[in-house]
């Protein structure tokens, strides 16, 4: 963490001095027909310098749900010892058209979920950058290759999403150590989704001493799960309805038993709140990486390394059973005991609290729903390794609360909402326990209204947080803090010509990544369409 930080750091000044903050002398007064190509404010993957090879994965368009299929094969002239590895998408797309999501798999590995930006009628283009390291053991090999972006074309929605996806290799070579990764990705076997829940088998090899499952968790499609945070129950007077309301928690099983609970996060497409002027410029938090949810599963090693299959189900609970809007595809990463053909060990604790959610409805002119809910898990279990018996304890808690009003036609709609999720891992071994914390907060304050004239206005704020530290011997070894903080306000004219709405929209992105001795800190902002900072702070 700290040499990634250290890294960027350096080429964020190197970006200041170079060319100094870009910013549009003057913005113009409202959206035009054009405007800036979509940026963030995160961090580039950070990558050293020795020598690479480039391979490109895909490079198509998509005009309606057929999926891409092609071949993946290695790059023979950058061997097989990496330090970094880094997919690269560049997409573009003309006209008019919805926002989109997106997967890219290789060998049967989501490597990527995305989303695109909605164009301009002249068009625009937009670059996703990701570090898939942990994912060299698949891409060692020649892999089928599966891409899709749904799209429709017809004589109104008119943009062809074009993507190229690349990789790029770094070697490792004399200082620049190979990475670290996993010694497996899997997929589970026979994956099928029924009533909602994904599921299917799962045979690690017999020496497995550390297992991580990946989730990517989205809830998309259009329908009332893409904005699961607004639901109500379903004795309120609303469009957007469930039975206990709109706690989501995405859960993980191994044979029936919970292994691990997280909170999703959550995402606002470049099309969502009936907004787009929002996001042409600046997407929401992840809308364009979405990040897996991560479970330790270290806890469930001795019982999965048995040789046999398991099966693993992945549901998110509070939706209604049998109803769609949520996909949940999932990696499985795995570590072996290089010393040893089978490790042995079982699961000790697997305490789950009772969930707890409530909601508190209170109708009138303003109606508004009160909504909190929490849920913690503990499991712990052991393994006779060849470096001795090791046990692993996961502890995660989770806590969400929201304040959601309206009125009668929902011309005004607004939510005030955090969720927390909170994990502690412990490692006991031969030497002191290692103890890592991470704290996630994620936050929306957002509110739609329509006034007498037919004009929409949205105000948003959406912060997604994350503190982590690593103990050792009590001692702190690694650290990291990140804070991206997105505001924006936009407003439009409804249901007239596009040259009729007279549309103006500001917006912000505060993205601050700490670690030892290091920062990145950057801020973009826009007015109509233009950029009108864009400024480094470290």
């Amino acid at each position: 963490m700290r040499r990634m930080l250290l890294t960027l750091c350096a080429a964020a000044a190197g970006l200041v001095l170079g060319a100094g903050p870009a910013t549009a002398a003057e913005p113009p007064t409202e959206f035009g027909t054009h405007w800036h190509d979509p940026v963030t404010a995160g961090p580039p993957v950070s990558v050293p310098d020795t020598p690479s090879c480039q391979v490109t994965v895909a490079d198509t368009e998509f005009r309606d749900y057929t999926p891409y299929r092609g071949t993946y094969t290695p790059p023979a002239e950058c061997g097989h010892r990496w330090n970094k590895v880094v997919l690269r998408l560049e997409g573009s797309v003309a006209g008019r058209q919805y926002d989109r999501l997106g997967y890219l798999h290789i060998g049967g590995v989501e490597v990527l979920r995305t989303s695109t930006p909605e164009p301009s009628p002249q068009g625009i283009t937009w670059k996703v950058e990701k570090d898939v390291t942990r994912y060299a053991a698949t891409l060692r090999e020649q892999q089928p290759v599966e891409m899709l972006i749904g799209n429709t074309v017809d004589g109104t929605y008119t943009g062809v999403i074009k993507v190229k996806a690349t990789l790029t290799f770094y070697t490792a070579q004399d200082r620049v150590k190979e990475a670290h990764t996993p010694d497996k990705v899997l997929t589970l076997q026979d994956a099928h989704t029924d009533g909602g829940v994904y599921e299917g088998q799962l045979t690690t090899p017999r020496n497995s001493e550390r297992i991580i499952a990946e989730v990517y968790a989205t809830g998309s499609g259009g329908g009332c799960e893409e904005f699961w945070y607004l639901a109500v129950p379903d004795s309120a007077p609303y469009s957007c309805r469930t039975k206990d309301g709109p706690y989501r928690e995405v859960q993980v099983t191994v044979d029936g038993r919970l292994a691990g609970i997280a909170a999703p996060f959550p995402t606002v497409w470049t099309g969502g709140w009936s907004n787009p002027f929002l996001w042409y410029v600046v997407p929401g938090p992840r809308a364009f990486d979405v990040r897996p949810v991560e479970y330790d599963l270290t806890p469930f090693a001795g019982q999965l390394d048995d040789g046999r299959p398991h099966r693993i189900a992945v549901s998110v609970t509070g939706v209604p059973a049998g109803q769609s809007g949520w996909s949940t595809p999932t990696n499985i990463l795995v570590w072996q005991d290089a010393k040893a053909a089978h490790v042995t060990g079982a699961l000790l604790t697997s305490r789950a609290g009772d969930p707890a959610t409530t909601t508190s409805y209170e109708p009138g002119d303003e109606r508004r729903l009160t909504a909190e809910g929490a849920h913690s898990l503990t499991v712990a279990g052991y393994l006779d390794t060849s470096h001795g018996r090791v046990t692993t304890t996961v502890t995660r808690t989770l806590a969400a609360r929201s304040v959601h009003r309206w009125n009668a036609d929902e011309s005004t709609d607004a939510l005030q909402g955090r969720w927390n999720d909170d994990e502690t891992v412990t490692v006991h071994g031969r030497g002191p326990a290692t103890v890592t914390s991470t704290r996630r907060t994620y936050t929306m304050d957002g509110a739609t209204t329509v006034d007498a004239g037919n004009r929409l206005r949205t105000t948003m704020t959406m912060g997604d947080r994350a503190d982590t530290a690593t103990l050792r011997a009590g001692r702190r070894t690694e650290w990291s803090r990140l804070n991206d903080t997105y505001t924006g306000d936009a407003s439009y004219n409804q249901n007239v010509p596009r040259e009729q709405r007279h549309a103006t929209g500001v917006s912000r992105e505060h993205y601050r990544l700490l670690g030892p001795d290091a920062c990145y800190d950057r801020t973009l902002a826009t007015a109509q369409g233009e950029l009108t900072e864009d400024r480094y702070g470290c």
